[in-house]
């Protein structure tokens, strides 16, 4: 950041200069916008005229209604943002699934499991940490849409069931539950809805 800052300052002059030179030579030119009028008689009386776009009158919203405009947007920002992770999830657990079954001993799976943790970790776990606690409820129950498998039960699989009691513990305190299942039908009904706009490239 501090490498930055220095770069700017050093970039400032040459700004400055240039905007100056811009000001001193610039020739007067058409405006970015502009109108064409046409001559249009009604009644025996001509007068310019240009054509407007249609304009659309709806009525303000009321309180509730912009809560419930604000929360669906809300929403839209949060799947927006952690939906990538599910499906790289989704990926990485087919990708790990065919590795495993090349090896012929546990300790070789083990050794293998420790590398690829290692190698996530370091690669995305900044952006694990900047998401809030509302982003990380809709990751697990993304990862459960995606995998069918809670991120309980695949921490389980993995890492053991002592690691995934752990985890469910401290994810508990945070009010989160790594068994959460997904439910497009009922609880999660807008998060499918929003995922199938996603999908769709409407959103």
């Amino acid at each position: 950041m501090k490498h930055l800052q220095i770069i700017l300052l050093l970039l400032l002059p040459l700004i400055s200069l240039s905007a100056q030179d811009t000001i001193i030579h610039r020739k007067d030119t058409l405006p970015d916008r502009f109108y064409i009028l046409h001559n249009v008689t009604r009644n025996g009386e001509t007068l310019p005229e240009i054509e407007l776009d249609e304009v659309t009158v709806t009525h303000s919203m009321s309180l509730k209604d912009r809560f419930q405009w604000w929360r669906y947007q809300r929403t839209v920002y949060n799947v927006k943002k952690v939906y990538p992770y599910c499906v790289l999830v989704r990926e990485s657990l087919a990708e790990v699934n065919d590795t495993l079954e090349t090896f012929s001993n546990d300790s070789d799976r083990r050794r293998f499991l420790r590398g690829f943790e290692k190698e996530i970790f370091s690669e995305y776990e900044d952006d694990m940490r900047s998401m809030t606690l509302t982003q990380g409820r809709i990751l697990i129950k993304l990862i459960d849409r995606e995998t069918m498998n809670s991120s309980y039960d695949l921490i389980r699989d993995y890492r053991g069931s002592v690691s995934a009691l752990f985890w469910q513990g401290i994810a508990r305190i945070f009010g989160s539950n790594l068994k959460a299942k997904y439910d497009p039908y009922g609880d999660d009904y807008l998060i499918e809805r929003i995922i199938l706009e996603l999908e769709a490239g409407r959103i």
